[in-house]
C-alpha cells in the first residue's frame, strides 16, 4: 500500500507540518510505502521559496512543487487598519502530473482553502484512487473585514461542494472542528483524529539542554508562531497587569511571522521590555524541551487554535499551562482538568490565571498532576494507528 502525503510546507515549523513529519516517519518505520508532495516555500506568511532541500526526510521521500500564489488576478477587498483583503489560493506547478503517476492507493492532502487540496481532488475524480483530505480548519479572523469573512466563507463552501464531496474520508483533529467542518462538508465522511506527542521524548529529563540560552531563573515561555492571531499583545497587556513584585520575565520562543516589531514597541509602551526575551525559532529539540519544561507556566492566548500541538509538550513536560479556551485549546487540556482556561482578549483574566499559578500551589500541582495522566493517551502511536486502519478501510472498498 502506497500513501501520497499532499502539503503546503513540510520540514518546517508548525502544526500541520509537524503532523505531516510524525505520521509520515511512522508509517515509514513500520514498512508502509509512503511519500510526501510538498511546495517549494519556507515561510508562507512571508512567501519565502527555498532553493535547498532534502529529497528524504526521517526516511520518507520528498517531491518539491514550484507553487503559484495567486491563480487569478489580484483583487484586494478594502480592509481597515491595513490589513490585506487579497484572497489567495495557492497551486503546485506539476502536482496534477505527478499524483496521476505516483502509484498511491491514497492520497492524503492536508489543509483547507488551498489549490492542492483541489488539485489532489481532481486526480482523485479521475483516477478513482480514494481522497483522504485533513482541513486543519481555521474560521476566518476576527479583525477581517466583513467582506472578507464573506470570501472566506464562500471558499468554505465551494471546498466543501467539490473538493470535500470528491474524498472518501475528512479528517478533523477535534471534536470543535468536526462541528466547524460539518457546515460546509458532507457530515458523514468525518472523522477526528487528534495529533499526539513522542512522550518517549520527554521521558528522561536529563537529556534536556539550556545551558547556552541564559534564560532567566524565572520565567513564563510561550512557544509558537510570532502571529497575529496568537493573542501576543493581550499577553503583553497582561504581564503588565501584573504587580511589578509579582512580574517574572516572558521568553517568547518562535519565528517571527511578521509581527515582531510591533510587539517589540508595544512592550516598551507599556515599560515591560525588559521583562521580555526573545529567543526567535529554537531547534534543537533538547533545548526546545528545556525551555518549556523549566518556565513557570506555559501561555498560549492564541485567538484560535485548531489544536495546538505545544498544550501536549507542556503537559508531558509538567509544566503548568494557561490558555485560552478558544478552538481546540478545551480538548486538549480536558476542558480545564489539566490546565486554566481564559476568555480570549481578556489581559486581566489572563493575569489572575497566570498569578494563581504560583499563588495556589495545590491548585496548579492537580492540574499539573491531572495533565501528566491525560497526555498519556495522545501518544503519535495513536494517530498514526487510527490513520493506517482509515487507509486500510478505503483501500478494501
Amino acid at each position: 500500500m502506497k500513501i501520497v502525503h499532499v502539503t503546503l510546507r513540510f520540514d518546517a515549523p508548525g502544526g500541520v507540518e509537524t503532523t505531516v513529519r510524525e505520521v509520515t516517519r511512522r508509517l515509514k518505520s513500520q514498512g508502509v510505502d509512503v511519500e510526501v508532495f510538498a511546495s517549494d516555500l519556507l515561510d508562507e506568511s512571508g512567501w519565502v521559496r527555498g532553493t535547498e532541500f532534502r529529497s528524504e526526510v526521517d526516511g520518507v521521500p520528498v517531491r518539491r512543487f514550484p507553487v503559484l500564489k495567486r491563480p487569478f488576478p489580484r483583487a484586494e477587498a478594502p480592509l481597515a487598519a491595513g490589513r490585506s483583503g487579497a484572497i489567495s489560493l495557492p497551486l503546485m506547478v506539476g502536482l496534477v502530473d505527478a499524483l496521476r503517476e505516483s502509484g498511491a492507493d491514497v492520497i492524503h492532502v492536508h489543509s483547507h482553502r488551498y489549490g492542492h487540496v483541489l488539485q489532489a481532488a481532481a486526480v482523485s475524480r479521475r483516477t478513482g484512487t480514494p481522497l483522504v483530505a485533513s482541513t486543519h480548519y481555521h474560521p476566518a479572523d476576527r479583525r477581517e473585514s466583513a467582506i472578507k469573512r464573506g470570501l472566506l466563507r464562500c471558499e468554505d463552501v465551494a471546498f466543501g461542494w467539490t473538493a470535500y464531496r470528491i474524498a472518501r474520508a475528512l479528517v478533523a483533529e477535534s471534536e470543535l472542528e468536526a462541528r466547524l467542518v460539518r457546515g460546509f462538508a458532507p457530515r458523514d465522511r468525518i472523522r477526528v483524529i487528534p495529533p499526539g506527542i513522542d512522550l518517549d521524548a520527554w521521558a528522561n529529563p536529563a537529556t534536556d539542554r539550556t545551558d547556552d540560552l541564559a534564560l532567566p531563573e524565572r520565567y513564563l515561555v510561550y512557544a509558537g508562531r510570532i502571529a497575529s492571531n496568537k493573542g501576543l499583545s493581550v499577553l503583553l497587556d497582561a504581564l503588565a497587569h501584573l504587580p511589578a513584585s509579582e512580574r517574572i520575565p516572558l521568553v517568547m520562543m518562535g519565528p517571527d511571522w511578521g509581527e515582531r516589531s510591533a510587539l517589540e514597541a508595544r512592550a516598551r509602551s507599556l515599560g515591560i521590555d525588559r521583562d521580555v526575551r526573545w529567543l526567535g525559532m529554537v531547534l534543537d529539540p533538547a533545548k526546545y524541551r528545556g525551555v518549556i519544561r523549566h518556565a513557570r507556566a506555559l501561555v498560549l492566548p492564541s485567538e484560535w487554535e485548531a489544536y495546538g500541538l505545544v498544550l501536549l509538550d507542556a503537559l508531558a513536560a509538567g509544566t503548568p499551562v494557561v490558555a485560552t479556551a478558544a478552538g481546540g485549546i478545551p480538548e486538549v487540556i480536558d476542558q480545564g482538568r489539566a490546565g486554566r482556561l481564559v476568555p480570549y482578549g481578556d489581559p486581566a483574566a489572563l493575569s489572575t490565571a497566570l498569578r494563581a499559578t504560583w499563588q495556589d500551589p495545590e491548585g496548579t500541582h492537580a492540574l499539573v498532576r491531572h495533565g501528566s495522566d491525560w497526555v498519556r493517551a495522545h501518544d503519535w502511536s495513536m494517530t498514526v494507528r487510527r490513520h493506517l486502519e482509515l487507509y486500510r478501510e478505503l483501500v478494501a472498498h
